[in-house]
């Protein structure tokens, strides 16, 4: 009697059902379990927007892209397509339209990203003062970059005009004769080089900016200690430090050289601006393919073009690391 007292009394008064046996650790088991999905799924669930998003707006149209130019294929029947295995890369091999594009744009890439780079090192390094005003340089640094390169391709053009253009005006008070900047193949790859610069010197200045700041403090005081004057600190700290960052706006600029399209396009203010002038004199890669594409409609040699400047990127990769590496046995 005084056990089923003691019993009522643990059960609040009232006899109810026994907790069935292993109840509990079916219920750890089951929180174990979640427990392991949340650790190991929950970042593949985290990445797998990106992931998502890359296949359907990068990868594929990569593969479909690929199997394009192995085809005859115009632009208005892209579902009638004709197998031609290799004849368009063999085409687009003796065409010298390619080569002379594959040599503006080269010619183009060296002429912005060598000064480009070199601007936005001595800017970035000016930045790094403690100097009155700096926070309003680093914004204002940031304001070609934010400008579309539409506005900034047609600001350049009325600026580079032969007749009423403010850079022949400036040329002709000081005795030079104007300068038919566009239709001269070395004046019109300078005046599109000019837009380039102007719009990515602050931003690369930026970068730089940023890794300089990540430099410790007590390398300088070192150097100071040691009689080294600034430009031996800058040569032989700040350089050194920031050299990851070199690299990586050296692959960005060549990238954006491979790829530039929308500068020489406006400059040419019309249908000289998808040829690249009346003779192609500054007709770069990305022109090209937009020619063969959206003008002559064929978008199997358009495709082809595409995989040349994946192709000579891939190049320019290899050429870096092979570089880097016989510096690292040198050293």
């Amino acid at each position: 009697m005084a056990t089923s007292t003691t019993k009522a009394q643990i059960h609040g008064g009232r006899r109810g059902p026994s907790p069935k046996p292993g109840g509990d650790g079916a219920g750890r088991r089951r929180g174990a379990l979640l427990h392991r999905l949340d650790v190991k799924g929950a970042p593949y669930a985290f990445v797998a927007p990106f992931f998502v998003v890359f296949a359907a707006f990068s990868f594929y149209p990569l593969v479909y892209t690929s199997w394009i130019s192995l085809h005859r294929v115009e632009l208005a029947t892209l579902d009638l397509m004709e197998w031609v295995a290799f004849d368009n890369y063999v085409e687009l091999w003796n065409d010298e339209r390619f080569w002379n594009a594959l040599l503006n744009t080269i010619t183009i890439g060296v002429i912005s990203t060598v000064p480009q780079l070199l601007m936005a090192l001595g800017l970035a390094h000016l930045l790094n003062y403690r100097a009155r005003g700096s926070l309003f340089f680093r914004v204002a640094s940031l304001v070609p970059y934010a400008t579309s390169v539409g506005a900034a391709a047609l600001v350049f053009t009325m600026l580079f005009e032969r007749d009423f253009g403010m850079i022949n005006w400036a040329l002709g008070a000081v005795g030079f004769d104007p300068v038919n900047w566009e239709a001269d193949k070395w004046p019109a790859q300078v005046a599109i080089s000019t837009i380039v610069i102007w719009r990515w010197t602050g931003y690369n200045a930026l970068l730089y900016l940023a890794a300089m700041q990540a430099i410790p403090a007590d390398r300088y005081e070192a150097a100071a200690i040691d009689g080294a004057s600034r430009w031996k600190q800058f040569t032989h700290v700040t350089v050194p430090g920031i050299r990851s960052t070199i690299v990586f706006t050296i692959v960005l600029s060549t990238i954006g050289a491979t790829q530039l399209f929308g500068e020489p396009l406006i400059f040419g203010q019309g249908p000289n601006g998808v040829t690249g002038g009346a003779d192609n004199q500054y007709q770069t890669l990305g022109l090209l393919l937009y020619e063969e594409g959206w003008k002559n409609y064929q978008m199997g040699r358009s495709a082809t073009v595409a995989w040349a400047m994946f192709l000579l990127l891939v190049l320019v990769f290899l050429a870096q690391r092979l570089i880097k590496r016989l510096r690292t046995r040198t050293s």
